[in-house]
This record gives structure tokens, sequence and C-alpha cells, in this order.
């Protein structure tokens, strides 16, 4: 058996008990997936991240939920970033990590963890049968269905996203069974709020979703006439956002609070190089 250090924080906050719960689990090097998968399912957060120091460019970074792994995480990466910057490295202002979704950036800035992901600008989904299904599956009847990757929909009124009350297992059933959805912000100093579902893959309803905003960014952006934008996500922990739309990236920020430092112990597996 081998012990491995773990941290856990809440990201998207400034205080406990709200925000998005992450782990991080620096390594020496891989476990097997089947063993992240396992690591993963008994933390039973949303995300767990597992990183590996590459070299002077930064680490390796991969995500796990408690069933599988996932090509982009927002609010685990917000975490990782934290841990290097705050913890492992705290010399350094900035880390880039090496991920399926190709190089993402940390920086520290007047106290927020700013995120540079790619840009995924949503398209209208064209498919009116599809469109129904999603509805249905929400138990809400969006203004506008929209897909990047995953369902964007986008309702007329805050009040309407709050009100949403999902058949997961119709959600999860959907050919694309994450689900976005958003409204302009009926709050004074925000301008969108979202709530993001994703029962296929055993996060019924995300507390607080970064790499939805990798869509809504460039979305609200467009829509409202401005790159910098406030958000909150409204789910029952919620989660504040600072997003500037910068073209083909978008910077996503966020403040994050230390929750747990111990140690997890596994069984001595090496798996080698990274997959993906």
């Amino acid at each position: 058996m081998t012990r491995i250090p773990i941290f856990q924080f809440d990201s998207f906050t400034d205080g406990p008990f709200t925000g998005n719960p992450a782990a991080v689990c620096p390594l020496d090097e891989w476990l097997t997936d089947e063993q992240m998968v396992g690591v993963a399912s008994e933390n039973n957060l949303a995300e767990t991240a597992f990183m590996v120091r590459r070299d002077d460019s930064g680490y390796d970074l991969r995500w796990f939920t408690p069933t599988t792994e996932v090509d982009l995480c927002g609010h685990a990466t917000l975490a990782s970033g934290r841990l290097v910057l705050s913890r492992l490295e705290p010399e350094r202002q900035d880390v880039s990590f090496h991920t399926r979704s190709g190089m993402l950036g940390v920086r520290e800035h007047d106290g927020l963890y700013v995120m540079d992901f790619p840009s995924n600008p949503p398209a209208p989904l064209r498919d009116d049968v599809k469109a129904a299904a999603v509805g249905a599956a929400l138990g809400a009847a969006p203004a506008a269905v929209l897909t990047a990757g995953v369902y964007v929909c986008v309702f007329n009124s805050a009040a309407e996203v709050r009100e949403i009350k999902p058949d997961f297992s119709a959600v999860a059933r959907l050919d694309l069974p994450w689900v976005s959805v958003t409204a302009a912000s009926d709050e004074r100093g925000i301008d969108f709020i979202s709530r993001f579902f994703a029962p296929g893959s055993g996060i019924p309803e995300d507390a607080a979703t970064g790499s939805a905003h990798t869509w809504l960014t460039p979305y609200w952006s467009a829509r409202l006439g401005k790159a910098s934008l406030t958000a909150r996500q409204v789910s029952a922990r919620g989660g504040l956002f600072w997003c500037r739309d910068a073209g083909e990236r978008v910077e996503i920020a966020g403040r994050v609070t230390d929750y747990l430092e111990g140690h997890i112990t596994v069984p001595v597996v090496s798996a080698g190089t990274v997959s993906g």
C-alpha cells in the first residue's frame, strides 16, 4: 500500500460549505485508471483531480467524476491551481496544466485564481424533436436550445432557471446527457445565471461549473455586448464567477477556500505513462 496526499477545496466561493468542492491528489506517477475512478468514487465529489509534475512547464492534469474520466473540468482545475500556487510552489505566479483539452493556465491576481480556457461558443440546435426532448427532460420549455457538446438551454427569466426540476433519468437518456440552463440575471451586479445537470456522469446537479462558462461567456458576451461579465450559478451551494471573452480563449476567475488536507492509502500499482 502507498500513501498519497489529498487536498480538498471549495471553488468559486470565498467561504466553506459553498461553491463546488474538489479533491486534488498530487502524484509522483500515475495510478491506474481503475484506481483513480475508485478514489473519485470514494471521495464522492463532483470531481477529483490527479496531477503529475511534467517539467518546468507545469503538470499533467486529469479529472474524474465518481464514475468516469472527463475531458474538461473547471472547478477542479481552479483547485489544482490553488494547490500549486499556494502550497506546492508558492514562489510561482502562474502554472500550466497539460490536459485532454490542451494547455490550460491558472494565475493568481488580486485574490482571484484566473483560468485560461479555450472558448466554446454554442450553436443553435436545428432539430425540433431533440429540442422538445430536452424541454421534456427539464420539465420546462426553453426559449432557445443551443449545442456546445452539451445542450445549452436559454430561458426568458432567471425565475424559470431557479424553478427547474429536471427528470434526471430523462436527462441521462438524452443523446448529449449534460444540460446547461441559463438566463439573464435579475440580481444587481450579476450579468447572467446558470445551472448544470450531468446525471449521466454521476452528478445530478453540479454546484459551480467552471467549464460551462467556456460556452456561457461567449454567448452572453455577444448577447450583452460586453467582454467582461459576472455570473452566478444558482445551485443549492452556489458559485460566483468573473469571466472575460478573449476571442478564442476565455478567462474564468473565482476564489478558492481551503477545506481539507490529508492522505489516502491505495494499493501499489504503477500505470506508467498518462493516457489521453
